[in-house]
């Protein structure tokens, strides 16, 4: 093995006990820094590789870093994307162990679930239209492995795009009926509202999201299927969770969808 893949496997490894042991790392970017956001990505699919040889199934993928606000503080001129695996499925109005995730926040989305492969190099936003069967509200439970949440790019790739959980609604939408980047975002707790935004916060459109996803996965060699449940990034701010809180997310068009934290 490659000094460069043992190096992989070194902060692959920190970040599974990280998890394991609930004690958050140090930031791995001062290591990553020399080979850059490739071996930032290795390290996510070890361990993404490690989760199948356990059993897991991979069901789709999440978008980050699709605020512009967010691109330009941590120096970046695109979005990153993480693995979703079955276990990270909640149901609508779950109720969750804050300790199932390190220092969770939450975030609001809309969740897309493809009804056709998109493994054509360069996708066209016409052809993920048609890819795309429904959308769905939904809500991600984000995490970090890394301390105090003091992450950059390399960081939060290594660190599966800083995933969780996530919960989706249960009325799915056509597109045909949705103008999404118009759409707005109420997110509240415990009956205050906590978060707002629209679907142009998302990249200026989710779809958009989804175009930038399809196209670098077919260049990744792992390109979107049908089935896939796509997180399209962010409408509003993250919103640290506390036990007992109850998140509920609404985005015009599409309902609503909660989760619940243990009091």
């Amino acid at each position: 093995m490659t000094a460069q893949g043992e190096l992989a496997e070194t902060l692959a490894d920190e970040l599974r006990q990280a998890a394991l042991t609930s004690t958050p790392i140090e930031p791995l970017r001062e290591r990553l820094q020399l080979h850059g956001v490739a071996l930032a990505y290795e390290v996510q699919q070890i361990n993404v590789r490690k989760a199948l040889a356990q059993g897991r199934r991979v069901v789709g993928r999440k978008i980050g870093l699709t605020s512009r606000v967010v691109q330009v503080q941590l120096g970046v001129d695109q979005p990153d994307y993480g693995t979703l695996l079955d276990d990270m499925a909640l149901c609508d109005g779950d109720e969750v162990s804050l300790s199932r995730v390190l220092q969770p926040k939450v975030e609001a989305e809309v969740a897309f679930v493809l009804g056709r492969d998109l493994a054509q190099p360069g996708a066209t936003p016409g052809e993920v239209i048609r890819a795309i069967e429904f959308a769905l509200p939904a809500i991600e439970i984000v995490g970090s492995r890394i301390a105090n949440w003091d992450i950059k790019l390399l960081d939060t790739v290594a660190d599966n795009a800083s995933s969780g959980l996530f919960v989706v609604g249960n009325e799915p939408r056509r597109l045909e009926s949705l103008d999404l980047r118009r759409s707005g975002m109420v997110m509240t707790s415990r009956g205050e509202e906590v978060s707002t935004g629209t679907g142009a916060a998302c990249l200026g459109h989710p779809v958009n999201a989804v175009v930038w996803l399809a196209r670098k996965m077919v260049e990744m060699g792992e390109p979107l299927r049908a089935g896939d449940l796509v997180m399209s990034g962010a409408l509003g701010p993250m919103v640290r969770a506390e036990a007992g809180d109850l998140f509920e997310a609404s985005v015009a068009g599409l309902g609503s969808v909660r989760v619940a934290f243990a009091g």
